[in-house]
């Protein structure tokens, strides 16, 4: 056994301490969205907001984060991803600091959208910088740390969202994030060595403007779907115009944000399809399940939020196992067996959806779907970060987050959907509010084929996942 060269010694730790950096960051941004998912009503109860502001709260950030992705992405291979990385940390830290001081909604709402900015200088730049950081015999290592990082802030998130709103009140919420921010701040300021700054070219600014905006029409339209009416059709018709139009512009750019050649390879093509797949049959899996618990069982949201523990358990063992076993099996491979994994679990609630079920059953399946998505995020991670060139990772980067992101919405819209089409209208807000069991056990058992049906769907996009994983298979792979 040869050892390893000094210069690769102080690499290897530099590189994990850059992993610190970066899973901090996406400790703070997912424990952030998932504690807000839970003390949203405390938030809506203090503003007396209506359903429309209320939603705005949550879709404002998401909007503006999916649209920035590739923005920053593009920004930060041109103006040094450690400065736009550090930014976006002291935009996220302040925006906190001010949203629990907010007048009045939608004050809230516009910080929100400059936590969103902050948010999406931290994703875009993350993945690069440790890909950048780590040797490549290691990066499965550093991606499965990192990635696992997200099945901390998953696990964590409910319940401290659930005890800050409950004991300090909701501006803590927001509070929280500052000293965390600013740790994260001081210590990426400190660890993170500058990058020589890229050539001075030009931002493609009507090409960002005409990506958020078809984003912007879709996301409004998708959120909007279960209701209907005059949105949809014009979120819908806007889209369709612009998706071609953008096509065309950023064809003509010198300079695009989205550069379309990065993304006409079948390898990149296929893993970033599989990777969209993955997150929409992941999303929403824990808001379905906890309706289960809910809805159809009567248990009260702590327990049904002790119940989908599992998910982000198993997401957070197999990241890094997958990590580990990234050294003798290839990033292909991880995301086959991920895919595979994720509809082995699928599948195992699909045909056990009854009131009655065994909790053990429930959990198993669970388990498998998060081992699934935590192998798959670090092999199709990896995988597609390996292959490209150095200039175009941000670029890259930015565009994988994003279709995932837009996976992410496009799942808890899909998901919801079935699972309601199952019962009439009057019903349906028994099932938001988690409280159908007490009717009859007739509108249950009509409900248990809407979650029959939807873990269906789910099944069928895992699978789906796993042939476009399997398609995106380059020479190299062959004999890995």
């Amino acid at each position: 056994m040869v050892a390893a060269s000094p210069d690769y010694t102080l690499r290897l730790r530099y590189a994990w301490r850059v992993c610190s950096v970066t899973s901090l960051g996406l400790v703070l941004i997912g424990i952030a969205g998932s504690t807000l998912n839970v003390a949203l009503p405390a938030v809506v109860r203090h503003f007396h907001a209506t359903p429309f502001e209320a939603s705005w709260i949550l879709l404002a950030f998401l909007l503006v984060n999916t649209a920035s992705l590739v923005f920053f992405g593009r920004v930060a291979d041109l103006l040094g991803r450690r400065e736009v990385y550090l930014a976006g940390f002291a935009l996220f830290t302040l925006a906190s600091l001010l949203a629990g001081l907010s007048p009045d909604v939608w004050f809230l709402v516009a910080m929100r959208v400059v936590q969103a900015i902050g948010s999406a200088m931290i994703l875009a730049n993350g993945t690069v910088i440790i890909t950048a950081a780590f040797p490549p015999d290691r990066l499965s290592q550093g991606m499965g740390v990192y990635i696992g990082t997200l099945s901390v802030a998953q696990l964590a998130g409910p319940t401290v969202g659930g005890l800050i709103a409950e004991a300090a009140g909701w501006q803590w919420i927001f509070w929280v994030n500052v000293p965390a921010g600013v740790i994260a701040l001081v210590w990426g300021a400190f660890t993170l060595r500058k990058v020589p700054r890229g050539p001075r070219e030009p931002v493609d600014a009507l090409g960002n403007l005409l990506i958020f905006a078809a984003l912007t029409a879709f996301l409004l339209a998708l959120s909007e779907i279960g209701n209907g009416g005059l949105v949809v059709i014009v979120g819908g018709a806007v889209t369709a115009v612009l998706v071609p139009l953008i096509l065309v512009v950023e064809r003509r750019a010198s300079h695009p944000v989205l550069d379309l050649r990065l993304f006409g390879g079948r390898m990149l093509a296929c893993a970033n399809l599989a990777s969209f797949c993955n997150a929409l049959a992941r999303a929403a899996l824990i808001l379905v399940v906890a309706l289960y618990f809910q809805a159809a069982r009567g248990v009260d949201a702590f327990t049904a939020g002790l119940s989908v523990l599992p998910v982000p358990v198993g997401m957070a063992l197999a990241s890094p196992i997958a990590g580990a076993l990234g050294r003798r099996v290839s990033p292909y491979a991880l995301s086959i067996g991920g895919s595979l994994f994720s509809a082995a679990g699928l599948l195992t609630l699909m045909l056990t959806a009854r009131p009655g079920t065994p909790y053990w059953i429930i959990g198993v399946g669970l388990f498998l779907a998060g081992c699934g998505s935590g192998t798959f995020l670090t092999g199709n991670t990896t995988q597609v970060m390996s292959a490209l060139p150095a200039g175009s990772l941000g670029v890259v980067n930015g565009f994988r987050l994003m279709v995932m992101n837009v996976g992410v919405v496009i799942s808890v819209g899909l998901s919801l959907t079935v699972l309601t089409s199952a019962v009439s209208p009057a019903l349906r807000a028994q099932v938001y509010g988690g409280t159908l069991s007490k009717l009859s056990p007739v509108a249950v058992e009509q409900l248990m084929s809407g979650f029959q049906r939807t873990y269906g769907v789910l099944f069928g996009v895992a699978l789906a996942g796993a042939l476009l994983a399997a398609l995106a298979r380059q020479p190299s792979d062959r004999d890995g």
